[in-house]
């Protein structure tokens, strides 16, 4: 563990020696600096604050560039460091409400929201364009132009078809912060989104990205922040002339931020040529990748990711910050360790599946079905379902609260191959669950006692109109092995039986009473034939020794001889016979 904990923070410097060594800094940079030509500077001081944009394209990408002018420098920004809250702009500018997740808010800068609100309906004709071409996009930045860049990728990837278009990487340069710890937790919560930011910062020579970072002690672990914090996402690119350095660990780009002493320039309102300078000389040489530059040996090689690290953006002898990066380093791969991945355990989920397709076949061999079977617990076998089932359950609920945290409009966007195991797990496992609660003396399972993944679960298979049904046709020929589409469809069973049973004691003279519940009986007949016609239930609802059928016989007691519906006609003439076999026309 520790090994591989090593190996992934120490290949940062490499990471970071590949994106300047790609030519992607030095070309975003450079229609940085086209988007700014023309401009006079002294001139412009004066003027109101607005943003600019400018589309490049170049082989097979576009480049998309957001500057502002005036320039918005240090002088400007800190007079202007006011979070907004999401709640406050939720009816007059819903755009970015997508971030909401299970109710949460977060708050934006002032400064950066408000350019995006004034420039919204050019914005929203940009955003249609870029969705109409299918080559890579970078969408860069500089200052408060690069905060703008990163709501503006945001607002793409919120609508983004990955199946038609690759995500746009945003690679922003001397930005400050844009949100809090809450507008981070709803990017980095969708690791896909978090991964499209890349935010480079001249740590010496320019301030604007500490600039809104409230300092701290270094001694202190405590990693709570204040709600009206700003806290970094994506990754950093921490440049120096001497070298780079990258950290996607947020609490580590706050301490790298804050620990750098920036030089005064003489200059603060122009940082770009400081970004030019670098850009070029970081071109020409290689970040390092060995310890050879240290004084004293470093058996510890996390110790000697993070000396690198530090060294590489002119922070030297810093033993504080040396060991509180490391403690927050362990600490961030640990939760990664912790981290839910539901591909790591799709092998042994298979297998459990397995093994109750197993018992519900020799469920079906003793006619009485595996719901039956399971609410009887009449042999060991019914016990150690439980188990599979436990096991099942915690697995798909940790997929569905995963799940739950991406930002609104994702939520749809549960993988095909997902939601068709997590469908089938759900017509698998919630008839036991179902049987469990009636076992133990439940009522009206639906509204009580439904858990909400599988709630969720269905609402998503039900709004994903690209998942594909199951025609009716297929349906009958494999008839005698589906699963009844209606997960809850035993728990209607249930309720069924408690009317049977509460109208036969019911007093005679509870006219209305047994009304109601001739009424409702008469509604689960039509419910049951409704599913029959569309071929989703399974046929093992007809066995003799199920709660289906135990059902039928209590009911056709209260019933007159006369009584005659398409279920009653079903039954009585053993048309479940032909149904089970697929060849039962029905209209």
């Amino acid at each position: 563990m520790a090994s591989k904990m090593n190996q992934l923070f120490c290949s940062g410097l490499e990471v970071a020696n590949f994106v300047v060594s790609s030519g992607l800094l030095k070309l975003s940079w450079a229609k940085i600096l086209d988007c700014y030509g023309g401009f006079n500077l002294n001139e412009l001081q004066n003027l109101g604050l607005s943003i600019k944009w400018k589309a490049y394209q170049q082989a097979n990408i576009n480049i998309l560039v957001f500057t502002t002018s005036p320039i918005f420098t240090k002088s400007h920004l800190q007079y202007s460091k006011q979070l907004v809250s999401s709640t406050a702009f939720k009816e007059s500018f819903p755009v970015f409400e997508f971030l909401c997740n299970n109710g949460n808010s977060f708050s934006i800068h002032k400064a950066a929201i408000a350019l995006f609100a004034d420039h919204f309906h050019e914005l929203l004709q940009l955003k249609a364009e870029c969705g109409r071409n299918s080559n890579s996009l970078i969408v860069t930045g500089h200052s408060l132009g690069g905060s703008v860049a990163s709501l503006f990728t945001l607002w793409l990837l919120e609508s983004l078809d990955i199946s038609l278009a690759k995500r746009p990487l945003c690679l922003t340069f001397g930005s400050p912060l844009v949100g809090d710890k809450g507008f981070q937790q709803a990017i980095s919560q969708h690791p896909p989104w978090n991964s499209c930011f890349l935010h480079v910062a001249a740590t010496s020579k320019d301030s604007i990205p500490r600039l809104f970072i409230a300092p701290h002690d270094l001694n202190s672990m405590d990693l709570d922040s204040k709600s009206d914090d700003y806290k970094p996402f994506g990754t950093f690119l921490l440049c120096c002339e001497d070298g780079c350095t990258w950290s996607d660990n947020p609490e580590a780009v706050s301490e790298l931020l804050m620990a750098v002493e920036t030089e005064d320039t003489g200059n603060e309102e122009w940082t770009i040529n400081v970004y030019s300078r670098i850009i070029e000389q970081l071109e020409s040489m290689i970040v390092r990748k060995g310890i050879s530059q240290v004084n004293e040996p470093i058996l510890n090689s996390l110790r000697a990711g993070t000396t690198l690290q530090i060294e590489a953006i002119r922070i030297r002898n810093e033993q504080l910050l040396i060991k509180k990066l490391e403690e927050l380093e362990e600490i961030c791969m640990f939760n990664k360790g912790k981290a839910f991945d539901p591909a790591k355990k799709l092998n042994v989920i298979k297998i459990k599946m397995a093994e109750l397709e197993w018992y519900k076949k020799v469920a079906k061999a003793n006619e009485t079905g595996y719901y039956d079977c399971y609410k009887k617990q009449l042999s060991r076998r019914d016990r150690d379902i439980i188990k599979h089932k436990k096991f099942l359950t915690k697995y798909w609920k940790e997929v569905v609260a995963q799940n739950e945290r991406k930002p609104q409009k994702q939520l749809v966007y549960l993988r095909s191959r997902w939601l068709y195991a997590g469908t089938t797990y759900r017509r698998m496992v919630e008839p036991l669950d179902i049987a469990d609660y009636y076992r133990d003396g439940g009522s009206n399972y639906v509204t009580n006692g439904r858990s909400h993944h599988y709630i969720k679960l269905e609402q998503w298979l039900e709004a994903d109109e690209k998942q594909s049904r199951f025609r009716i046709d297929t349906k009958k020929q494999n008839v005698d092995v589906i699963l009844t589409d209606d997960s809850c469809f035993w728990a209607n069973v249930e309720e069924a039986r408690q009317w049977c049973k509460t109208l036969k004691t019911a007093d005679v003279g509870m006219i209305s009473e047994r009304l109601c519940l001739r009424q409702k009986l008469m509604e689960f007949e039509v419910y049951v034939m409704e599913q029959i016609k569309k071929y989703a239930v399974s046929s093992e609802i007809f066995l003799k020794g199920s709660s289906f059928m135990q059902w039928w016989k209590e009911y056709e007691m209260l019933i007159e001889p006369f009584h005659n519906s398409p279920l009653t006609d079903f039954i009585r003439n053993c048309k479940f016979q032909q149904y089970a076999s697929g060849c039962l026309a029905l209209s």
